[in-house]
């Protein structure tokens, strides 16, 4: 039995706490947050620091579920302290401090998504892509740019947020250096210093290019999806809410819990050594899909209109 420590009780913890719950092979031995937002479950210590929470607790595996602006620490600590770590999103809106250091071979940054049907095969062996299109579109109002969310230094923008699910999908099958970027960013909103719609080309060498539709002003269904213009004319697409149907139909889709148990899953696999899976990031293959976001926000033009009927 693997004992899990959970660092950050807030939105994404909880719904860690609900998938871990009917994971097969782990308990959670404890939650680490100075001032959780989600109930923790009865006999599961809560302590406020996630040092203590290390010492004291010897976890097998530690799952982040902290801001970006503090995941990259507790994730560095808790591999130097010999524990298995995963980390969702981004880890950290900086791609500079991704610098190999001691221990980060033991972080996985994965996205739950990724482990949708069909992805492992894509990733495993990646076609020949002309070009890539992720798009994103939800709807986010105000309440939900609160807090952490609300400035970049400890959320990052929309492509961090919301589109790095598609946009790192197809980072990772796509190779090349960045040779051009155009971009739009628009803040119409006024929702502090988040964005509602980001729309970028970025040129790879090679000429492939992946183009970026990513909007939280959207009043439709919401999706986020990813195609994939083959060289030989296929169209591949990972559709859904949230690509959770990956290369199937939609109707079929596994839940977001059976996702994040495929993911835990993963993690405990390499952990016993066994071969990383192919949706798994290593800690340093994250860096490149933060160096196209830095790129897109650097180069982008920004639109700011305020536009209250839009709110």
């Amino acid at each position: 039995m693997k004992r899990v420590l959970l660092a950050g009780a807030g939105e994404v913890g909880a719904k860690h706490l609900a998938a871990l719950a009917g994971t097969p092979g782990v308990m959670v031995a404890g939650v680490a947050d100075p001032a959780p937002r989600t109930d923790v479950p009865r006999g599961v210590p809560a302590l406020a620091s996630w040092q203590a929470a290390l010492r004291s607790l010897e976890p097998d595996l530690v799952v982040v579920a902290t801001p970006p602006g503090t995941a990259l620490t507790v994730a560095r600590n808790a591999a130097q302290a010999g524990a298995t770590v995963l980390v969702e999103k981004p880890a950290t809106t900086d791609p500079a401090v991704l610098t190999p250091r001691p221990g980060d071979e033991r972080i996985f940054v994965a996205f739950q998504p990724h482990f949708a049907p069909g992805l492992d095969h894509l990733l495993g062996s990646p076609p020949v892509v002309v070009h890539a299109d992720v798009m994103l579109a939800v709807r986010r109002d105000p309440g939900y740019f609160r807090g952490w969310r609300r400035t970049y230094d400890t959320a990052g923008g929309v492509l961090h947020q919301q589109a790095i699910h598609g946009l790192a999908l197809a980072l990772r099958i796509v190779p090349g250096d960045i040779e051009a970027v155009d971009a739009e960013v628009a803040h119409r909103r006024g929702l502090a210093e988040t964005e509602d719609r980001v729309t970028a080309v970025v040129t790879l060498t090679g000429g492939t290019t992946v183009h970026i539709d990513a909007r939280v002003d959207h009043s439709g269904p919401a999706a986020h999806e990813l195609a994939l213009h083959l060289a030989d004319g296929r169209l591949l697409q990972a559709r859904g809410r949230n690509l959770e149907a990956g290369l199937g139909t939609p109707a079929t889709a596994p839940t977001h819990e059976e996702l994040r148990r495929a993911m835990y899953a993963a993690v405990l696999d390499a952990a016993d050594g066994r071969p990383p899976h192919p949706c798994l990031f290593p800690l340093t293959a994250l860096r490149r899909s933060l160096e196209v976001i830095d790129h897109v926000y650097r180069d982008a033009r920004v639109v700011r209109v305020t536009d209250s009927a839009a709110a």
